[in-house]
């Protein structure tokens, strides 16, 4: 889909205007992720200069945050496939808004702690869990298969937006106005989204009623159809692989820039919303990459450029090349990430039948982000005992395992509808 193309998306049958429904959930998704992406800096800003954290405090509440996804991931997938899912979001909105409108104001007051710091993220966390479950797999109720790749590859774009003004907007209320007003700012996204939330008009399939349902059936189920799969199992490992090493990059990656290569906030921020801008990039060129090459080849080539990226950030050293070399890696990432999220996005909700999407996603996502809550404590360890560096060599090394392991499955022959199978001619 061109710049400035109108959405035309279509919609799931019955809907009165399909166009109108996706482009409420496209500006709440757009807005939510703004304030993700500002409190995402923020958070590791406030434990470094105002609860003054090192690398293992951070890495303990980064684990907080993603532990529910290795505790209750897959029975959220459960719960999503069997209630609607639209209600579901807004709830998990409004919980987040409150919950991070609670970190703010106990900062603001100076009775924030790190250990009230990282239950309260873990309740976010949780809530989060839910929703990331149940967006994923509501979207195909709203948008037709044939037009599934392109509103991917919109989500994907505006992401990659959020990626990239996120961080620069954090990094501005950090430097003028403190960390604990940037997340402030994300509990406000969060409500602005429950709300817009409220509005769309979906015709969502009916869960199907049983008359016993049992919960470890279920779940087995659901990860046998992934882990069984014959594309969607090794895509699911190897991305397994890469969350553990860019976790352990990620925990480290502000604690590095800020007190080893001496960057401020706003210098930080740039550094981060480098990702975003090569991402938009990266999800306009996703589907015309898709049809040209097939999307198995081109995820697998983008897996190998995301160790590449991060390896530049060793080259880093205190001066002023210090910032050009994490422009550079963040740059390289985000558009590895931003032509391989919608290709990838497209083909796993494709292949997954309506009644398991939800299972299927949570059991991605718990185990994605759930790699995050061992690698995040894992990374500060590292950092703080052998040196930053080192820990984000271990984070390249999993990112490189990822992408061996991609490569070497049946994931690289993957095509979708409309796609050039490989080696056929043009």
């Amino acid at each position: 889909m061109e710049v400035g193309e109108p959405l035309g998306l279509g919609g799931a049958p019955g809907a009165t205007r399909p166009h109108s429904s996706f482009a409420r959930f496209w500006f709440a998704d757009a807005v939510s992720n703004l304030g993700t992406f500002v409190s995402a800096l923020a958070l590791q800003l406030l434990l470094i200069e105002t609860l003054h954290a090192d690398q293992v405090a951070i890495g303990v509440v980064r684990s907080a945050q993603f532990l529910p996804y290795l505790l209750f991931g897959l029975v959220a997938g459960v719960v999503v496939d069997r209630v609607r899912r639209r209600p579901l979001l807004i709830g998990a909105d409004v919980l987040c808004a409150a919950l991070l409108g609670t970190v703010g104001f106990l900062a603001l007051a100076g009775h924030l702690t790190v250990p009230v710091l990282a239950v309260l993220v873990f309740v976010v966390g949780s809530a989060s869990m839910f929703f990331s479950a149940a967006h994923q797999s509501l979207l195909p109720a709203i948008v037709p298969p044939e037009r599934l790749p392109r509103a991917n590859a919109r989500l994907s774009q505006t992401y990659s937006a959020t990626q990239s003004l996120g961080p620069l907007v954090g990094g501005a209320l950090v430097r003028l106005l403190t960390a604990p007003v940037a997340v402030l700012v994300d509990a406000a996204s969060y409500a602005v989204s429950a709300a817009t939330l409220a509005t769309v008009r979906v015709e969502e399939p009916r869960p199907e009623r049983a008359q016993r349902r049992h919960l470890w059936a279920e779940l087995r189920e659901g990860a046998a159809w992934v882990y069984r799969h014959a594309t969607l199992g090794p895509y699911a490992v190897s991305l397994h692989l890469w969350f553990f090493g860019n976790g352990i990059v990620t925990t480290v990656l502000v604690y590095f820039a800020t007190t080893e290569l001496h960057l401020d906030a706003l210098a930080v921020g740039f550094v981060l919303a480098a990702t975003g801008v090569t991402g938009i990039v990266g999800a306009g060129l996703a589907p015309r990459l898709g049809v040209r090459f097939g999307t198995g080849r081109v995820v697998v080539a983008m897996e190998w450029a995301n160790p590449a990226a991060y390896a530049l950030l060793l080259l880093a050293r205190p001066g002023p090349w210090a910032l050009v070399w994490l422009l550079l890696a963040n740059a390289l990432f985000g558009l590895a990430m931003g032509v391989k999220d919608p290709l990838t996005m497209s083909h796993r909700n494709l292949v997954t039948p309506d009644r398991l999407r939800g299972r299927m996603n949570a059991t991605i996502r718990s185990f994605n982000w759930g790699s995050i809550a061992i690698a995040a404590p894992l990374g500060g360890w590292l950092a703080a005992s052998f040196g930053n560096r080192l820990a984000i060599g271990v984070g390249v090394l999993g990112l490189v395992a990822s992408a061996l392991w991609l490569w070497l499955s049946p994931y690289r022959h993957v095509t979708v509808d409309g796609e050039r199978p490989p080696g056929a001619r043009a």
